[in-house]
């Protein structure tokens, strides 16, 4: 079996500026703090994807444009509609079609969907940590999950081990 590691992180805070469309709402102040945060943590913990699948709506491709210059050059990312407001079925099918080459998956998206599709991974792990990522996924949380597979492609319910699950607040 071969060692994967999937990233799941939450959009950091956004606003709800009057007149603008859902998919375009930027991030809001404490979002602005918050994701730098997370990427300082990041590169401090050594968790570095090969790929990072963004959801096109604004305040994704915002929360890992503040997140990027904390960790290495080069890293893969590539905008997927597909993720905006993905239910978990969703990410579970983006996730199985990926390259078999990737080592470190990082999805970049939204709840309900990211939760439900993480509490849907978890085989084992950390109880606190599932206990956390059960109660709540706040914005900028981060969940890292350790996976025994040799293709995506083989990814199903209860096949991940929950490695940690972290917030901002968590980390202050």
């Amino acid at each position: 079996m071969t060692s994967r590691r999937l990233f799941l992180l939450r959009h950091a805070k956004s606003a709800w500026p009057d007149g603008v469309a859902d998919q375009k709402r930027p991030l809001a102040p404490r979002g602005q703090k918050a994701a730098p945060v997370i990427g300082a943590y990041m590169a401090k913990e050594r968790l570095v994807p090969d790929l990072v699948l963004v959801s096109t709506a604004r305040r994704t491709q915002d929360t890992w444009n503040l997140i990027a210059p904390s960790l290495p050059k080069g890293i893969d990312r590539r905008d997927i509609a597909a993720l905006y407001e993905a239910p978990p079925n969703r990410l579970l099918e983006v996730v199985r079609d990926t390259d078999a080459a990737v080592r470190g998956l990082m999805l970049v998206g939204h709840n309900p969907g990211l939760q439900q599709f993480g509490l849907a991974l978890v085989g084992a792990g950390d109880a606190d940590a599932i206990h956390r990522l059960g109660a709540k996924f706040p914005t900028a949380g981060l969940a890292v999950f350790d996976l025994s597979l040799d293709l995506w492609s083989d990814l199903h319910a209860g096949s991940g081990t929950l490695e940690r699950f972290v917030t901002p607040k968590s980390l202050a």
